[in-house]
């Protein structure tokens, strides 16, 4: 019988152990976090009081930006300890339990990102019939099946990350326990959880996006028929924040996980994470109330009462 010890914490190495780096870089995700806050609680706040912004596609703006502020709450703190001397160790259950969140709360946002272009499909293609498309059960619908679909792919993710077994190093080589970077550490065989793992994110992956380029060929193929040039850059204007959300979330995406680990390097992995963990969930509210009048007209009133 061979002697095993089993692992009962995780070392983080976090991203990186230049003490130069460390201040200026703890300062930074401080002041990140603080906007990703201030940016999706104030976003979630406007649509809640504005009763002009009670439509559906601000109801999964609203739950979009909750996603947001779920996600990053999981990581973030956990980066910023990381940064902090004698602050790098994390027990085996709140691994599983960090992983749980973010796997969880990024499929949210994939469904969820998927459901707003059906929605912006609707609203553009079909607008006559948009209220009797998008009707509160259907939205309901849509929120309800993406954050059930987050709950039980991140059952799995976790299912199948844990039942290996972690007996050799308990070195994570990342800032946050993500998928890949724990499963290189284990010491038994991996090779059919890798097997099961990757379908299963590339269907959820690739799902969300044939909806997504579906509805915006639909999209697109709409807007070139228009001849009213208001029409052509309202139809614009309407999808323009969703689609560069989509184009960010979804390139860094592709690039950490529809890949086998083998071929993974933690450092590139490092950064496209800060991308979807820290930088995503700050520059949505960002850019959907810059490029959204009623966004903007809704904060100006909410100050103008304040006042």
């Amino acid at each position: 019988m061979e002697n095993r010890t089993e692992v009962t914490h995780f070392i983080l190495l976090g991203l990186t152990k230049d003490p130069g780096l460390q201040l200026p870089l703890f300062v930074t995700f401080l002041l990140i976090y603080t906007i990703t806050l201030a940016g999706n609680l104030g976003m979630i706040l406007l649509i809640v009081l504005d009763s002009r912004l009670h439509s559906p596609m601000y109801f999964f703006l609203g739950n979009l930006s909750l996603v947001d502020l779920c996600y990053s709450s999981a990581a973030i703190p956990t980066v910023m300890g990381g940064l902090l001397p004698g602050d790098e160790v994390i027990s085996y259950g709140a691994c599983a339990a960090q992983m749980f969140f973010i796997t969880g709360f990024v499929t949210v946002e994939n469904y969820l990102l998927s459901s707003m272009a059906y929605d912006r499909y609707a609203a553009v293609c079909k607008p006559l019939h948009y209220t009797t498309t998008m009707t509160a059960s259907v939205c309901a619908c849509l929120i309800i099946g993406s954050y059930v679909s987050g709950l039980l792919i991140a059952s799995f993710y976790i299912g199948d990350t844990f039942s290996l077994t972690f007996c050799k190093s308990n070195v994570i080589h990342h800032f946050f326990c993500d998928i890949p970077a724990v499963m290189v550490l284990s010491c038994s065989d991996r090779h059919m959880n890798e097997l099961v793992l990757l379908p299963v994110c590339a269907f959820n992956v690739v799902f969300a996006l044939i909806v997504i380029s579906i509805s915006y060929i639909f999209i697109f193929t709409t807007i070139g028929k228009m001849r009213s040039g208001a029409g052509h850059q309202k139809a614009i204007s309407t999808c323009a924040s969703h689609f560069t959300a989509v184009s960010i979330f979804y390139g860094t995406t592709i690039f950490m996980y529809l890949q086998p680990l083998s071929s993974h390097s933690m450092d590139s992995d490092k950064i496209a994470s800060v991308f979807y963990t820290m930088v995503i969930p700050m520059l949505n509210p960002v850019v959907y109330s810059l490029r959204n009048k009623e966004v903007m007209n809704a904060f100006s009133k909410i100050v103008l009462v304040a006042k």
